[in-house]
Formats: C-alpha cells, sequence, structure tokens
C-alpha cells in the first residue's frame, strides 16, 4: 500500500492511498493539527506497514520523529527526481515538489528553495505556498509520481533503478533517524580532551595557550622573525629566508624539509585543525543532551555518497572519537567493508580471476602472495593505480602487474574512463549517473581524487589535460557509486532488522544505527544485543550482496568490533 503525505500551510497535512498506477484511490483527508497527524500516520504504519510517499523525508520525517512516530519505507519525491534528472544528463537541476510539477507539465522549471534553517522547528513542515484548492496538494504530489514512474520506466534497467530509488529513500529515513537520535558523545572526556592537548578554554576571539607557545617557538626557530603560522606564504617566505625553498606548507611537503621550524608548525597545523573544526566552540553548536546531531544530507556527492550540511560528522578526526562513548550498559557495533572498491570492480566487469581473489577473506594478502612476495602494502598500492588509472610512480609500475593479471577487471574501468574521455555519460551498477562534462563542480573533490580543473593556481588546463581529467573521475565514478550503492543497501536492510529488535525499556532504546560513512556502521545497542546486532549487519552484508549483484562468488566481508568507544574500533 502507498499512502500520500503533504505537509501543510501551517502544520497538519493531508493524507490519501494511492494505487500501483499513482492515482489517487480513497478520499483526501485534511489533519488541522500536526498532533493528530502524526498519530494518525502512527496508527497507519502499525496497521499496514505502507510506503510513504511525501516530497521529501528530510523535511516531513524530522517532526514525525520528534513525535514519536518511525515508519519502515517511503518515496522520497525528491531524491528520486534527482536521480531521474541525472540520468537524463541533467545533474543537480532542481528536484523539489514545485520544479518535478512544473517539469512534468512542460512548464518554465523554478529553481529550488533554499534549505531551511537548522534551527526551524515547525509543528510540521510548513508549505511555503497556501494551496488554492482542497485535496490539491496530494493530487499533484500523485502528479509528480506517476511522472516519475513512467520516467523510471523508459531507463535501460528499470528494475534496477527501482532498487536505486527505494535504497535512496530508505537512505534518507536513516539519515533523520541519525540526526534525531544522535551519536553518544561525552562532553567531559572532551573537555578533558582539549584542555590536554590546548590548554584551557580560550576567550572569544583569542587562540589556546598551546597554540601560542607553538607560534612563539616557530619563530624562534627563525631566529625571532614574525611569521603567523596561520598564513600559508609567511611560512614559504620564512623558510626561503633560510634558504629553503618550498612549493606550499601542505604537511607532505614539510616533512621533507630539515629545519627546527617544521616540528612546531606540524604540530600548530593539527591542533589548529582541531580547535577550529571539533573544538570547544563546536561542541557548543553541535552537542546536546549527549548527543552530537549532525544533519546528514544523503546523496549530496555525485558518487551517492553522503555529506552533512554542519557538524562535520563525515570528517570526525581519530582523536576526537574518544570522546565517541556508549551509555552505561551499551557498547557500540562497528562494521566496515574490507577492500570494497576492488571487490565492487570485481562484481561489476566479472572478471574470474579476480572474482576468486575476492572471495577470499583480506584480498590484498591474497594479491601478495600471488604476485607480490607476499608484500601486502605494494599488493594495495598496486591494486588502487589500477582501479584509479596510474601510470607513473610506483603505484603505476605495480598496477600494469595487475593490468596483465586482471585484464577484464581493468577493461571495465578503461571503458568508463574514454566515456568520459568522449564526454559521454557514465552509470553505476544501479544507474547513478555522472554529471555531463562541464557540470558546475570540480570532479575530482566530487570523488576524493583532487581538484583537476586548475584552480589550486598556474596555467589553465588545456583541452586535452580536461579529457584526461574527465575520464580519470568516470573512471572512479564507476566503482566508487557502485559501491556506495552496496553500502545504501547495507544501511536499508540492517535499518530494517534494528526496527525489528524488541524495545529496550522505558530508560534506554533497544538498537539504533547512529553513524553511517561511506562504507562503515555503527549501531549503540544494550549490551546484550551485541551479538544479535553483530549478526543483523552481516544479513544485511549479505542481503545487498544478492540485491545488487545476484549470484556472483565475491565476498564482502566486513571488519566487526563491539567496543564502548569509538576511539577503540
Amino acid at each position: 500500500m502507498l499512502i500520500a503525505l503533504v505537509p501543510g500551510w501551517g502544520g497538519g497535512g493531508w493524507l490519501a492511498e494511492i494505487d500501483a498506477a499513482g492515482t489517487v484511490a480513497g478520499p483526501v483527508r485534511w489533519f488541522a493539527e500536526s498532533a493528530v497527524l502524526a498519530r494518525e500516520v502512527a496508527a497507519r504504519e502499525r496497521a499496514s506497514k505502507p510506503r510513504w510517499l511525501w516530497p521529501t523525508a528530510a523535511a516531513v520525517y524530522p517532526a514525525l520523529l520528534r513525535a514519536g512516530v518511525r515508519v519502515g519505507r517511503c518515496h522520497d519525491l525528491e531524491l528520486a527526481e534527482a536521480l531521474l534528472n541525472g540520468y537524463d544528463g541533467h545533474w543537480g537541476a532542481p528536484k523539489s515538489l514545485g520544479s518535478a510539477l512544473a517539469r512534468a507539465r512542460g512548464l518554465p522549471v523554478p529553481p529550488d528553495p533554499p534549505p531551511r534553517p537548522r534551527d526551524v522547528q515547525a509543528s510540521l513542515f510548513a508549505l511555503d505556498a497556501e494551496p488554492t484548492a482542497e485535496g490539491e496538494p496530494i493530487a499533484e504530489l500523485a502528479e509528480v509520481y506517476r511522472a516519475q514512474l513512467r520516467r523510471v520506466a523508459a531507463v535501460e534497467r528499470p528494475e534496477r533503478f527501482r532498487l536505486l530509488i527505494a535504497a535512496e529513500s530508505a537512505g534518507a529515513l536513516a539519515a533523520a533517524e541519525m540526526g534525531h537520535d544522535g551519536l553518544p558523545w561525552s562532553v567531559q572526556r572532551h573537555d578533558a580532551l582539549l584542555e590536554q592537548l590546548l590548554g584551557p578554554r580560550p576567550l572569544p576571539g583569542d587562540l589556546p595557550v598551546r597554540l601560542h607557545e607553538l607560534a612563539a617557538e616557530v619563530r624562534d626557530a627563525f631566529g625571532g622573525a614574525k611569521v603567523n603560522p596561520d598564513a600559508p606564504a609567511d611560512v614559504v617566505r620564512a623558510f626561503g629566508r633560510a634558504g629553503i625553498q618550498i612549493p606550499s606548507t601542505r604537511s607532505w611537503v614539510l616533512k621533507r624539509v630539515e629545519h627546527p621550524a617544521v616540528a612546531p608548525i606540524l604540530a600548530y597545523k593539527e591542533l589548529s585543525r582541531l580547535f577550529a573544526a571539533n573544538g570547544w566552540a563546536w561542541q557548543d553548536t553541535w552537542v546536546s543532551g549527549g548527543r552530537m546531531r549532525p544533519e546528514f544530507v544523503p546523496g549530496a556527492v555525485v558518487s551517492g555518497r553522503w555529506a552533512t550540511r554542519g557538524g562535520a560528522a563525515l570528517q570526525l578526526p581519530k582523536i576526537a572519537r574518544q570522546a565517541v562513548v556508549a551509555d552505561p550498559g551499551h557498547v557500540f557495533v562497528v562494521a566496515d567493508a574490507a577492500s570494497l572498491e576492488p571487490r565492487v570492480l570485481a562484481a561489476i566487469s566479472g572478471d574470474r580471476r579476480l572474482a576468486e581473489f575476492a572471495a577470499s577473506g583480506d584480498l590484498y594478502t591474497a594479491l601478495a602472495a600471488d604476485a607480490f612476495d607476499h608484500d601486502r602494502a605494494r599488493a594495495k598500492i598496486g591494486m588502487l593505480g589500477a582501479l584509479y588509472g596510474q601510470t607513473s610512480g610506483e603505484g603505476g609500475r605495480l598496477a600494469h602487474v595487475l593490468r596483465r593479471r586482471f585484464p577484464e577487471a581493468l577493461a571495465t574501468v578503461d571503458a568508463a574512463a574514454r566515456a568520459g574521455e568522449e564526454g559521454r555519460l557514465v552509470r553505476s551498477w544501479l544507474g547513478r549517473t555522472c554529471p555531463p562534462p562541464g557540470a558546475s563542480f570540480e570532479e575530482g573533490a566530487a570523488t576524493g581524487e583532487g581538484s583537476p580543473t586548475g584552480d589550486e593556481g598556474g596555467e589553465p588546463p588545456t583541452s586535452d589535460a580536461r579529457r584526461a581529467a574527465r575520464g580519470r573521475f568516470t573512471r572512479n565514478f564507476l566503482v566508487q557509486a557502485t559501491a556506495a550503492e552496496w553500502a545504501l543497501i547495507l544501511v536499508a536492510g540492517l535499518r530494517r532488522r534494528l526496527h525489528a529488535m524488541p524495545p529496550g525499556p522505558a530508560d534506554a532504546d533497544g538498537a539504533r544505527l547512529v553513524f553511517f560513512q561511506h562504507d562503515e556502521v555503527m549501531v549503540h545497542c544494550r549490551a546484550e544485543l551485541a551479538d544479535e546486532v553483530s549478526e543483523a549487519v552481516v544479513a544485511s552484508a549479505e542481503e545487498a550482496r544478492q540485491l545488487l549483484f545476484g549470484p556472483t562468488p565475491v565476498r564482502f566481508p566486513l571488519d566487526l568490533a563491539v567496543v564502548t568507544s569509538y576511539a577503540d574500533a
């Protein structure tokens, strides 16, 4: 069963049943009060566990969560529209309900409204404009849904694309739940850590004592010259005066320099980053009630990976993870996939020999024994070099070894690279589509490769350089986007299994998914549920393998840890 829910003007909203063809199949009911609407949603969820059709979970679901209501499934119209726009070669086009409705009617498409401020907590999410007729919002939602059904039916592999939309929608529910539940956080441990590393909390606008001390050490190392460690140009000039020419103040550059200023500069950079990104002010903003509460944004990166709108939870440094501490009587079950991307490549390419290695526990150890004299590090460098098209340096030399051993796998990513160089679109296994050439984003930054656009200075790239950069991007995109799909399906399955577990006592939850990053998930649960949760994670990974790739011999093992602090995982 599909039930449409459209939040209403000033709170409350409309509900109506929708049939499989996307037609309104029952009376449209209006609920003037959000609390009454939430109770109706809860009752419908208990009675029939429907799939909810709504404009966007990011706007609707948090309010339901605040009312104590959780749902199992949804079709997130906005996320589906974004996937379809990308498939049609219009990555980044407007995707809101109003934009999608105009597109379905062949009218000029308006831009999306700006995101609502994080601190806006309406009784339920209110529409930006008052409807002109009773029941009209449901009719418009159904019209867009029907248009999406037609567009999905027209893609090359509609069954895969339906799975992609379902997984993306489930991810939206998981993201809202994680933001609502929060990541357990010890303010006391974080404060102690900051004081140990930086000194007492400084006054607003000042730096901590330890940063002042390191800045003084830097000046002393340069003979008392005035040098600001926060100003890269200052540091480069100071080294120049000392007879040392460096192109930048990047850490890997400084580590090659022999000079007494290097150690305090590196220490300053690390602690300054901690103070700015995860210091006291950050904690004041993003931690409340013993929980860090970032706003996760599913599908924010072109490959389908998530981002956060504030909080920087996906860039939490290892040192700050010491503050992620389970509640008394609880533990974290932390799992991450081992060598995920080479295994994904084995599955999508059908390379039988690579699949044999990917059926083993540690893929890199198996490769090392086969081709690299049991040197696991060289095997990993070679595989990543082959995966991302490295042709020079040690990575390029080692990749050449693997290219001879796994020609089908390398031919798959080579074909994706050629398609990118020729300006064609590349799609993931389920149909997520890369942006077209010239899209307004940094391709390398979107996939973690680094910007190929010449933004770091110097001459603008030539057309050949741009083609090569796009080829590297599409080579990466094929594997990274498919890996993101595997992880997202895992999250959807795990979320479903956790919801089926018995709830905890009145003062404690049973098991909650509290963190998801690329190929890593973390569940906060009562200690006695740790084994059951671990089994659920493994079962969800196996389900993701089967749903995504069918009868492949490739396995996707997980590294599992049960800990009371994230730093111990």
